[in-house]
């Protein structure tokens, strides 16, 4: 009886599931809010940072796009006979070593006549950048029959002139005549009268402007007067007396008044010419003129105007003149917009204009060629070793920890090591991109390794076994099958890899590639520099064209690594096998 007890078997206990209750259906409401939740909170996070990206993207896009194009004049370039002795005209050196200065200041008197005096001469020829010449100069060079003739040539124009017409320059307001106005003279300081008071408008306008000042003034004297600084006090007495005295002016609206460099600029177009006004009352202007007027007849309605260039001249680098000769040739369709080929073709420059990168594209090349050709085989023969034939013991698995932690470790390091060891030690030469390569080698190599391990484990061991099945060696069944099938994989890690190295700074810059370098590098011994070390040059400058040209190499940068990412998954998607 016990032992018929004993060997009964147990019915399993059956629970029954619970669904139908008010406390389960709450509690798988609550689980699908829950998953609701996850995803919109999954969704967000996708939408934050394609929001991120496409802010930098039309940031640097917006700031990049006037390095990709460039002002000139279209002028007609007189070259004279004189320029190099006639028994030199087919020399290359002479024609090289001729002064071209003269030739681009008479084309210049010729494109705007009347413009005479060594201040407006001077300010004519800062308007056209110190490449101009060398363009010329290099086109007579590969034609010498040009001598003695008339070219239409593009003078390119300087950093700030080009700037102006990129949208950079002060608005120009401009209220058309409406009455009578009679010029003294044709040049020099005049006097312009109108007895409508038709200058009465701008007065206001100077008046309020003034005003405007005023508060300025008091407001910043509050704020000085608020300061711990030693010369607080004083200085907010000052902003004081200036304001009061700034209010007294404004307030008295017919008081004629002085105009100076931090006022609005006013100008006044005439018979052909254009004066700048220096004192302006309802009635009467005076000012000296910039660009000489044809004559002094009385001017009828509709022939002359009143320009005002909003920004004051102290607040912005380009002068009254130089705006007013820059739109006088534009007016006279002298201005040519075209996409910049010299930002691609030429080497750095001082000079905005003229800098662009190919040196640093070079030399980026010249970098990554050297880095590809150590760290590729060193890496894929390093993972082979370590993952088919290198014994599991201790050593070996100190060898993978030092790799894990290589890859962790900041680029800056590697730079030091470089800069110890190829420079100070061996001797290798600074700035080169040999050195670079060595150093990005370095840099990159843990990461190919790991890569291409995980590349050679994703390769069923199916394969490998039956290669060993049929008599193949070790040796044979991974460089004839596993190795083979790794490959896109391997090819992708290499590419990641190099496209990290290709926007690394840190550990050039401790090997000196940070040097300025004008000359485009011919092979790996030569100074050079790269693109992420070029923009980091650009942006520590002041001139304000830079800016452009930094976010401008920003973008071929970042489009060098779209390719290399893009051509990463293209191998990835070609070459995917699923096992």
């Amino acid at each position: 009886m016990t032992d018929l007890t004993a060997g009964t078997a147990t019915p399993p206990i059956r629970r029954r599931v619970d669904i139908t209750s008010p406390e389960a259906q709450a509690a798988i409401r609550r689980r699908y809010r829950a998953e609701a939740r996850f995803k919109a909170y999954g969704l967000l996070a996708i939408l934050t940072a394609a929001v991120f990206l496409t802010v930098l993207l039309v940031d640097v896009g917006t700031k990049a796009f006037p390095a990709f194009t460039t002002h000139s004049l279209q002028l007609d370039v007189a070259i004279p006979n004189d320029l190099v002795a006639p028994e030199q005209k087919n020399d290359p050196v002479a024609i090289r070593t001729a002064d071209y200065l003269p030739v681009m200041r008479d084309t210049l008197r010729t494109a705007i006549p009347g413009v005479q005096g060594r201040g407006p001469e001077r300010t004519l020829i800062r308007l056209i950048s110190t490449g101009a010449a060398d363009d010329i100069r290099e086109r007579i060079v590969a034609n010498p029959a040009l001598i003695g003739t008339t070219i239409k040539a593009p003078l390119l124009l300087s950093d700030d002139a080009d700037l102006y017409f990129k949208g950079a320059g002060t608005p120009i307001v401009v209220r058309p005549s409406r009455g009578v106005a009679t010029p003294s003279d044709t040049s020099g300081s005049i006097t312009i009268t109108a007895p409508g008071n038709d200058f009465s408008e701008n007065l206001v306008s100077v008046k309020l402007v003034m005003a405007e000042r005023a508060n300025a003034l008091l407001a910043d004297a509050e704020r000085t007067s608020r300061s711990t600084a030693p010369n607080a006090a004083e200085r907010a007495a000052e902003l004081r007396k200036e304001a009061t005295e700034l209010a007294a002016r404004a307030n008295d609206r017919t008081a004629a008044e002085t105009l100076d460099s931090r006022l609005p600029s006013l100008l006044v177009g005439i018979n052909g010419g254009l004066v700048k006004i220096s004192q302006l009352a309802a009635d009467r202007i005076e000012g000296d003129v910039l660009l000489p007027l044809s004559s002094t007849n009385e001017s009828q309605a509709g022939n002359w105007r009143i320009l005002t260039y909003t920004t004051p001249e102290s607040s912005r680098k380009i002068t009254d003149l130089e705006v007013a000769l820059l739109e006088r040739f534009k007016a006279n369709a002298q201005v040519e917009r075209s996409f910049n080929w010299r930002f691609f073709t030429s080497g750095d420059s001082r000079e905005p204009e003229l800098a662009g990168i190919r040196g640093a594209i070079v030399g980026t090349a010249l970098t990554l060629i050297v880095t590809l050709i150590l760290c590729l085989p060193i890496g894929v023969a390093a993972a082979i070793y370590l993952e088919e034939f290198a014994p599991k013991n201790r050593f070996t698995d100190l060898i993978e920890v030092n790799i894990n932690n290589l890859a962790a470790v900041p680029s800056i390091v590697f730079g030091l090591l470089g800069l110890a060891m190829f420079l100070n030690f061996f001797g290798l030469p600074r700035s080169a991109p040999l050195v670079g390569g060595l150093v990005l080698a370095l840099l990159v190599l843990p990461t190919i390794i790991i890569a291409s391990r995980a590349a050679l484990k994703a390769v069923p061991p199916s394969i490998k076994e039956a290669a060993l099945g049929v008599g193949a060696s070790h040796q044979q069944a991974v460089f004839h099958h596993v190795l083979p099938l790794a490959m896109p994989g391997i090819m992708t890690g290499t590419i990641i890899g190099m496209a990290h190295a290709l926007g690394e700074t840190a550990p050039l810059l401790m090997i000196g590639m940070v040097a300025f370098i004008v000359d485009v590098p011919g092979g790996i011994t030569d100074a050079a520099t790269v693109l992420p070390v070029q923009i980091y040059l650009w942006s520590d400058l002041p001139e304000l064209a830079f800016q452009a040209k930094t976010a401008g190499a920003i973008v071929v940068l970042l489009v060098f690594l779209f390719v290399m990412n893009g051509t990463a998954i293209w191998l990835r998607k070609r070459f995917e096998r699923r096992w």
